[in-house]
């Protein structure tokens, strides 16, 4: 039996979650987040968690599973990932593997890259350039010293640009470089699936999606989060900006403001990593989710 996992990509709030329970019920099988905000039991409506009566249309893994207070990486979702996805295929030749951050996708589909190990002291270093300077800072060595992964990744995430900076510095080589080795064979076969629009629809589906959250109580979610504020797997999108506002920093109406935008940003920096992947094949959101389906049968 060929096992094949079903991979749901694209941009935020394009309509993932729906394509996949849509795909998962007509196969008869069961889905694997691979969204790195939505691991965190904390963090429900700023990441967009599938709703109660979503989960219930179809079996769920690796969704608020962890704590924010946890260290959990990329490696550690890898090697629990590929676990749980080998033990569904013993019952079923489908697997969906959903989500937006491309990274943990390629940790999936490709296996993570090998990295040499790196002096803490650097570490240590970009840590007080990103006290005493802010993110800028390190977002402008990022762009001189790996202009090619500054384009691709999350730069207003300071956990994966001092990673990337660490590399560049301790070995003298760009990130990139070592993006381009062999990746790890899997037992299993990958069917690619990306759901696109428009720009002017993708902007708009994002804050509709913005004001949703806020009408669930977005704000009073990170209020109650506040004690963590400093811990990396706060430090994203509609949760630090509520932070601003919550320290008396921005007023609501800017912090609204500025999480659309930034949410605007993350979809265009998911587009960029995502379409350089020709193995995706891509529907429009908007797509009768049978002739996705046909596609999968055919291609498995």
């Amino acid at each position: 039996m060929t096992k094949n996992l079903i991979v749901i990509v694209g941009p935020t709030a394009i309509g993932k979650t729906s394509m996949s329970i849509k795909i998962a019920k007509a196969l008869g099988c069961e889905i694997v987040s691979a969204d790195s905000r939505q691991f965190y039991k904390e963090m429900k409506i700023g990441t967009a968690v599938p709703t109660t009566q979503e989960l219930s249309e179809a079996k769920h893994h690796l969704i608020q599973h962890i704590s924010v207070q946890d260290n959990y990486s990329v490696g550690n979702f890898e090697k629990e990932a590929i676990e749980l996805i080998e033990k569904l295929f013993q019952n079923n030749k489908y697997v969906v593997l959903v989500g937006g951050s491309g990274l943990y996708v390629d940790a999936i589909t490709k296996g993570l890259d090998d990295f040499p190990d790196i002096d803490p002291r650097v570490r240590t270093q970009l840590q007080k350039l990103l006290h005493n300077e802010g993110m800028e800072a390190l977002q402008d060595r990022l762009k001189a010293l790996d202009p090619e992964h500054y384009q691709k990744v999350d730069i207003n995430n300071p956990h994966r640009v001092m990673r990337a900076l660490e590399v560049c510095i301790g070995t003298g080589q760009t990130y990139t470089s070592f993006l381009s080795k062999p990746k790890k064979l899997r037992s299993f076969s990958v069917i690619k699936i990306g759901l696109t629009a428009d720009r002017e629809v993708i902007y708009d589906r994002i804050n509709q999606r913005v004001d949703i959250m806020l009408e669930e109580g977005l704000v009073e979610e990170v209020k109650g989060l506040q004690p963590f504020e400093s811990l990396n797997a706060l430090n994203t999108v509609g949760y630090k900006e509520i932070f601003n506002t919550l320290n008396g920093e921005w007023t609501l109406d800017f912090a609204i403001s500025e999480i659309k935008k930034n949410t605007r940003r993350f979809a265009k920096r998911q587009l960029t990593w995502f379409r350089k992947d020709e193995e995706i094949k891509w529907f429009d959101y908007t797509t009768n989710a049978n002739m996705v389906i046909d596609y999968i049968k055919k291609n498995s």
